[in-house]
């Protein structure tokens, strides 16, 4: 899908909040979403991930369990500043596949392939309450699931009017 939009859940579901990702796109994959946007639960599997993205998409989106000191629940959206750079050099562990793990491999992947990195990389991150083996979100997490979900869809309808704006 040269040029469009990925939107990738990340996480494991046998780890409480950490299945955050995963359930956010399960329930955006209900909304009706624009021809150029693919969404997928892509779970543990990062080196899938790093693959997939050598089909030359313009943006990514990475929506996951993203611990950063705020309170469960809290939603983060990060833009990446140096898409592919963040990782430093890339380790080929499907078991142990960050998101940023992920970027540094798709980085190694597009120099070998010629391939093209995702201009623009943003982060849909969930404050976890428990990463404690079990499954379902904690309620704080699952409650934020909505929001997420609410966010995602105006993303995609502002990156589609930026998108009509530079054609124009």
């Amino acid at each position: 899908m040269t040029g469009g939009t990925l939107i990738a859940g990340i996480g494991n579901v046998f780890l409480g909040d950490d299945g955050f990702g995963v359930e956010t796109v399960r329930r955006l994959a209900e909304h009706r979403l624009p021809d150029h946007v693919e969404v997928v639960d892509f779970g543990v599997r990062g080196v899938h991930l790093a693959y997939q993205l050598l089909d030359g998409y313009d943006t990514l989106v990475l929506v996951d369990a993203t611990a950063r000191g705020g309170a469960p629940g809290t939603l983060y959206l990060i833009e990446v500043a140096e898409p592919g750079g963040i990782g430093g050099a890339a380790v080929l562990d499907g078991h142990h596949m960050s998101p940023d793990a992920v970027l540094a491999l798709l980085d190694t992947l597009c120099a070998g392939t010629g391939g093209t990195p995702p201009r623009r990389v943003l982060v849909l991150g969930c404050e976890p309450a428990t990463v404690e083996e079990g499954m379902g979100l904690s309620p704080v997490v699952a409650a934020a699931v909505p929001e997420a979900v609410r966010m995602l869809v105006e993303l995609l309808h502002e990156d589609l009017v930026r998108t009509e704006e530079r054609i124009r």
